[in-house]
């Protein structure tokens, strides 16, 4: 199983806005075409996270759930 994205970060058990904000700073070390996998918990950040890519250029990639955490992946612009 080969890993689709680059980069990961937990924010799981964090309330909104902090998982964006986790993303949002890690991202902005990121490469361009670099993905980032962000874990959250807070049901918030499935309608939270693309906005922010809409927001900031970046490519929300979708969101599935996998073992009991939302899982996001974002294309850095």
């Amino acid at each position: 199983m080969t890993q689709d994205f680059d980069v990961e970060i937990d924010a799981r058990d964090l309330l909104c806005p902090l998982p964006v904000l986790r993303a949002r700073k890690r991202l902005a070390g990121m490469s361009a075409g670099q993905v980032l996998r962000v874990l959250a918990t807070d049901t918030a950040s499935i309608i939270d996270m693309p906005h922010f890519c809409a927001g900031a250029g970046h490519i929300y990639l979708g969101c599935e759930e996998q073992g009991g955490a939302l899982v996001h992946r974002i294309r850095r612009a």
